[in-house]
């Protein structure tokens, strides 16, 4: 799977329970996954009460989600360098304090849709702050033999986030209406304010910058953090194997819809497929996180990637619908025995004076991975058809699977 230390007793979910600096990073996570679906939602919610040009009338919603995910393509990469200058602690405080007063300025301020996109883009700017300080903390508060599960555990809460977030945040946002003409607004800041609150009291020791470090060079940072992924090949590696990862459920995403529809199910309902990968993807960091110690330099990665080929391609066959759902929670079972040790890795292989630039390198690449998919897998099936689309991501998936273990187990050869 990945080099590192043999097992431990002080391993799996007991261990991360006592630990309380880490819990309280995974207290402050839930908040704000809770608080960004929850938003999202509102969001779009709040394109009725707000005026437009007549001329972007019809396209709202879409020049929104516009406004959401173009920060995580523009500042991922550059987020990352502030990340390794600044303290941690301090970006992640900081991050859900600004996108709570963010928040507030919206009941605040004119009700015109310009003012609801800038506002709706300064807090996914914002949050390219928060996900790689997130991620580099976890070294951090975590013991090495620890971090798989660590891995997991957060796999897990993002996860279930996508599964539960959605289910709840209209209920939420209902009840919060009842708290007066701004209670959804409120509810929000509460969260993000709560999420502040935990991150505050993480005692999260860090190796001091100078003051000399701390002025940033863009241009020269973003070339050594590209000069350390080129040099460190299992980073590498391990990157391309977690965007392959991202670009199959971007492109799932898309032809969900069509697969619905095959195994019985009507349009609307392809987030139950979408819900059935989520529950598959739980499950193995479930696994992984409490037994990952048995699983020790196991191909886990090669595992995940053909059964996920497999799956892709027998989807091609499948008119059963209980059939489909179980193929897709295999699917997503899969998709944790690449994410879960390759973020393990990532952490495990990078130092702590480069963890902001690699991983706001991942987000930035993740965020691309999933943007190309997204705008090429509906044309694509329009034009081939879904079968054909399917069994061609099969291949892709399966041999780039094979690519990744291959090359993978070659560098750690040569490093032994």
């Amino acid at each position: 799977m990945f080099p590192g230390k043999t097992p431990t007793e002080g391993s799996g979910f007991r261990a991360l329970l006592k630990n309380r600096p880490f819990l309280m990073l995974w207290s402050g996570q839930v908040l704000s996954q809770v608080a960004d679906k929850v938003l999202f939602i509102l969001l779009i919610a709040l394109l009725e009460s707000y005026h437009s040009p007549r001329a972007f009338a019809n396209s709202m919603r879409s020049t929104l989600m516009v406004a959401f995910t173009l920060p995580a393509i523009f500042f991922g990469s550059a987020a990352g360098i502030f990340v390794d200058r600044i303290p941690k602690k301090q970006i992640l405080v900081f991050s859900n304090l600004i996108r709570g007063l963010l928040m507030l300025a919206i009941p605040i301020l004119p009700k015109q849709f310009i003012i609801l996109l800038v506002i709706t883009f300064a807090i996914s700017t914002v949050t390219q702050f928060f996900a790689p300080a997130e991620q580099a903390a976890i070294p951090l508060l975590v013991r090495r033999e620890n971090l798989m599960t660590a891995n997991a555990l957060f796999t897990t809460t993002l996860m279930g986030s996508l599964i539960v977030g959605f289910a709840v945040g209209e209920p939420l946002l209902s009840l919060a209406r009842t708290w007066g003409a701004y209670g959804q607004e409120l509810l929000i800041v509460g969260l993000y304010l709560l999420a502040t609150a935990v991150m505050q009291f993480i005692p999260l020791k860090e190796t001091a910058v100078s003051p000399q470090e701390v002025a940033v060079h863009p241009l020269s940072d973003l070339k050594e953090g590209l000069r350390y992924l080129w040099k460190n090949r299992l980073v590498w590696n391990a990157m391309v194997q977690m965007t392959i990862l991202y670009s199959v459920f971007a492109a799932l995403t898309v032809v969900a819809i069509d697969l619905a529809e095959e195994i019985g199910l009507k349009p609307t309902q392809f987030g139950f497929l979408l819900a059935a990968a989520g529950v598959g993807m739980v499950a193995g960091a479930g696994v992984l996180g409490h037994w990952g110690d048995r699983f020790h330099n196991k191909p886990l990665p090669l595992l995940g990637f053909l059964s996920m080929g497999f799956v892709l391609a027998v989807f091609t066959f499948t008119k059963d619908l209980w059939l489909g759902l179980a193929l897709s929670a295999l699917l997503g079972l899969g998709a944790s025995l690449i994410g879960v040790p390759m973020q393990t890795l990532i952490q495990e292989q990078t130092p702590e004076t480069m963890r902001g630039k690699v991983f706001g390198f991942q987000n930035n690449a993740a965020n691309i991975a999933l943007s190309l998919p997204l705008a090429l897998a509906g044309p694509l099936t329009d034009r081939f058809g879904l079968r054909l689309v399917l069994l061609s991501m099969s291949i892709i998936v399966s041999v780039g699977g094979v690519w990744a273990w291959r090359s993978t187990r070659k560098v750690l050869q040569d490093v032994i």
